[in-house]
């Protein structure tokens, strides 16, 4: 009876992924990082729309800030969740304004764009672990451990030993376990598997981190949508997601061991917590595995990414000027939105690395802003 269910269970999964594999997700978009987001390029568009490409982890901040900026500055942001990888790659083509990604660019990638990218911090969030196990009462207990476990496929069935011990009086199922992971490139992935490399001998050894893995075992959905979807769908399926999805899409998630040896549960203030270190000057800073006492540990920053020299490509000052006075607006009257949205708002040390970098953003050599 068991084979029976695991193979009903694996056919849902592999549905689903080709769901969302095929843009069945329910960002406004829908498309997929190889797309381009409109006809014409950034610097051919409509004057009074900037379009930006990206992180899926940042999108429903996104689409609140945009909506708010539209009401006080005219200007409409065309924004596709495409995961981090597609904006990367859309801003590599400049075939948009500014991308955003949850991780910084590797060298790599760095090359590929042949200029300078500035990094600017838009806000920080949680990468939550959420889990589909409907007979369970009460809140799951991760421990670093055991989770690389998981994700290596070392641990298979929820009533493991490994598992019992740290939820002590839990009656757990014996429900195998399905991974679901990213598809798609991801900054999410690039937080989520840095976690796991600093934590896990194994894991750092083989598969490691990065925005997109060789994953040991599971089934692949694009976006935090589609890993979401692969999660209710299938009873004893574990995944990782952004904290706001995981919220507004009613999901539940384990608390996590930290660094100090707490059990935390994702929040804004655990995730704020986790923010509380030294800023960079070029802000690119892992949060994960935080030192901080109350912190969740797998948190991270999301940044918009802009070349630092604007005048390319046949672009206009006012376009220019446009998209980092957006930016500036996010870091500053935008943050108000972030907490009703689960995200953790910069901190003021934060704001002050974010407004630097801003005013480096030149137009034929002279700042943008001022």
């Amino acid at each position: 009876m068991m084979k029976i269910n695991q193979f009903a269970l694996l056919g849902v999964m592999v549905a689903t992924s080709a769901l969302f594999s095929c843009g069945g997700n329910n960002t406004k978009s829908g498309s997929d990082s190889s797309a381009k987001p409109a006809e014409a390029t950034a610097s051919t568009t409509d004057a009074n729309t900037l379009l930006g490409a990206g992180s899926t982890f940042v999108y429903p901040l996104f689409s609140k800030l945009f909506s708010e900026y539209d009401k006080v500055a005219g200007i409409k942001v065309n924004y596709q969740s495409i995961g981090s990888g597609g904006g990367i790659l859309q801003l590599t083509n400049k075939t948009i304004d500014f991308g955003d990604s949850d991780a910084p660019l590797n060298d790599d990638q760095a090359k590929k764009m042949g200029a300078d990218v500035l990094h600017i911090p838009m806000c920080s969030g949680a990468v939550v672990i959420s889990y589909n196990l409907p007979e369970l009462k009460g809140a799951l207990k991760l421990d670093p451990e055991v989770l690389a476990n998981i994700f290596l496929g070392k641990i298979t069935k929820w009533d493991d030993a490994a598992i019992a011990k740290i939820n002590p009086g839990v009656k757990l199922p014996s429900t195998g376990i399905f991974i679901a992971h990213r598809s798609d490139g991801s900054g999410t992935t690039n937080i989520f598997t840095t976690y796991l490399s600093k934590v896990s001998t194994d894991w750092n050894t083989k598969p490691g981190k990065g925005s997109a893995i060789n994953w040991p075992v599971g089934l692949g959905g694009k976006g935090n949508e589609g890993v979401a979807g692969l999660i209710k769908q299938t009873p004893g399926a574990i995944g990782y997601i952004e904290l706001s999805y995981a919220i507004q899409n009613k999901m539940t998630f384990a608390d996590l061991k930290n660094k100090s040896g707490n059990y935390i549960t994702p929040t804004v203030a655990s995730t704020s917590a986790a923010g509380n270190i030294t800023i960079p000057d070029d802000a690119k800073v892992s949060l994960s595995n935080t030192d901080a006492k109350d912190g969740y540990p797998i948190s991270g920053f999301t940044w918009a990414m802009i070349y630092k020299e604007q005048n390319y490509n046949g672009r206009t000052k006012d376009r220019a000027e446009k998209v980092v006075k957006l930016l500036w607006w996010n870091i500053h009257d935008g943050q108000k939105y972030c907490n009703d949205l689960n995200y953790a708002p910069l901190s003021p040390a934060a704001v002050a690395v974010a407004e630097k970098i801003l005013k480096s953003a030149t137009f034929d050599g002279k700042a943008i802003q001022q």
